[in-house]
């Protein structure tokens, strides 16, 4: 039996009875006095696990009201192992560095320093972590660290939020009364699904382009998670909405050897040609982000449907040529 499943033995043992006697553990975990000890000094110093020894009834008990902050009520139902604990400290690294100076940075820390608990001193720490493994975002727009916090407390207690929103595609800045849905982290960026009470109708806000949030002593709306899915998730990219079209774009042999392996959208789909090219079809209702990835793959890709969106991709292509030639 390894050290593992003698902590599982030990946490079904306590469980399951008032008090455990020395010889009771000897005898179901099959290991030695000093084997168990080492044990409970491991689960009480690096878990936190409450288990004192009860002078009256001779045996081991689990404290309910455990001692100090940081210990548990009950033995923890999860163990990991060292490879298992590297793993979680390599995933909060991960998430650390997505709002490093936001409330997801600081919300994790507990979960993080017992995590670091459960190392053996001899191994490599967290620092080794955060040097080995990075996270290189592409196009990150800076929001404010208060706004992130005030929407997220908002969405949470669902309460709802008055922001100025500055509409970049107008160069304009409008009011907005909002009853938040969810936060979305897209393509290194946050935005906020929110019901708009002012256009009477679900929108999504870039945090970013928020100028100023407070607080309102409402209760938020709250819309069913099927209608936020159909509406917010059913087109491509983070424009959504509710009329669609189906976006057809073939990827030339060579490029179709990323793209066939790439998710572009939940409900795309995709088919490998007899020449190895790939042809991708995709929904969509508001084709700018669309526009964008697809001039970004230049001239491995041809938009084979609907008309319009090849004709608005070839008018930038001419545009470019244009540009070019005046130079």
């Amino acid at each position: 039996m390894d050290r593992t499943e003698r902590f599982y033995k030990i946490q079904k043992l306590l469980g399951e009875r008032r008090v455990v006697t020395a010889e009771q553990f000897l005898r179901e975990l099959e290991v030695s006095r000093a084997t168990f000890r080492r044990d409970l000094e491991y689960l009480r110093d690096r878990l936190g696990a409450p288990i004192e020894w009860n002078a009256d009834l001779k045996g081991y008990v689990l404290n309910p009201k455990g001692s100090g902050k940081d210990s548990l009520s009950s033995l923890p139902g999860l163990w990991l192992n060292e490879s298992e604990i590297h793993s979680w400290l390599s995933v909060i690294e991960l998430l650390k560095n997505i709002e490093p100076d936001g409330v997801v940075g600081s919300q994790i820390n507990p979960i993080r320093n017992r995590l670091e608990r459960l190392l053996n001193q001899n191994d490599f720490s967290l620092k080794d972590v955060a040097k080995r493994i990075q996270i290189l975002t592409l196009a990150r727009r800076k929001s404010s660290p208060a706004y992130f916090e005030l929407v997220a407390n908002a969405l949470l207690m669902r309460k709802r939020i008055h922001i100025r929103y500055f509409q970049r595609q107008t160069e304009s800045i409008t009011e907005r009364e909002l009853s938040p849905q969810r936060l979305v982290y897209y393509r290194d960026n946050w935005y906020l699904d929110a019901f708009c009470h002012d256009r009477d109708d679900l929108r999504t806000f870039s945090l970013d382009a928020i100028e100023a949030i407070q607080g309102v002593d409402k209760s938020a709306v709250t819309v069913d998670e099927n209608v936020l899915e159909s509406e917010l998730e059913s087109s491509y990219g983070i424009f959504a909405g509710k009329k669609q079209q189906i976006a057809q774009l073939k990827f030339s042999p060579f490029r179709a050897r990323w793209i066939s392996k790439e998710l572009w959208h939940p409900k795309q789909r995709g088919k490998v040609m007899e020449d190895g090219s790939y042809v991708l079809e995709i929904p969509y209702s508001d084709d700018r982000e669309l526009m964008l990835d697809i001039l970004r793959q230049g001239s491995e890709v041809e938009v084979l449907a609907p008309q319009i969106l090849r004709g608005k991709i070839l008018s930038e292509y001419i545009k470019a040529v244009e540009l070019y030639e005046e130079g």
